[in-house]
C-alpha cells in the first residue's frame, strides 16, 4: 500500500496537475474571443474552477484506478513491466502536449476547428 501512496504522490497527482495547467492555458486562449474585460475574466473563472474539478474528481482518480489495475495484472502476468510501460507512456504524452503547447503555441494542441480565428 505503501508504493501505491507514494506512487499516486510522486507521479500521478503531479501529471494530474501538469494536465491541469493545459487546460488553464487552453481556457486562456479561447478566452481571447471575448472582448469585454468582465465577461472574460467571469468566463475564466468559471472555466478553471470547472477544469479543476474535473481533474480533481474524475481525471486523478481515474489515472490511479489504471495505474492499481494495471499494477495488479502486470505484477500477475510479468512483473512490473505493463506499470512501468503505462507511466512512460502518460509521461511521454504530458511532455508532449507540453512542449505543443509551448513551443509550437496552444493552437497546436487543438483540434482545427478550435482554434480561434486569426485577428
Amino acid at each position: 500500500m505503501k508504493t501505491s501512496a507514494a506512487l499516486e504522490r510522486y507521479y500521478v497527482l503531479p501529471c494530474c496537475l501538469l494536465l491541469l495547467n493545459l487546460v488553464n492555458e487552453l481556457i486562456a486562449y479561447k478566452a481571447r474571443l471575448i472582448a469585454d474585460g468582465l465577461l472574460r475574466t467571469l468566463f475564466i473563472m468559471g472555466l478553471v474552477l470547472f477544469g479543476s474539478s474535473l481533474v480533481a474528481f474524475a481525471v486523478a482518480p481515474g489515472i490511479g484506478w489504471l495505474v492499481q489495475t494495471l499494477r495488479r495484472t502486470s505484477r500477475s502476468h510479468a512483473g512490473g513491466l505493463g506499470e512501468v510501460a503505462f507511466l512512460f507512456v502518460l509521461g511521454c504524452g504530458v511532455f508532449w502536449l507540453y512542449y505543443r503547447n509551448y513551443i509550437m503555441g496552444t493552437a497546436a494542441i487543438l483540434p482545427p476547428p478550435w482554434r480561434n480565428p486569426p485577428h
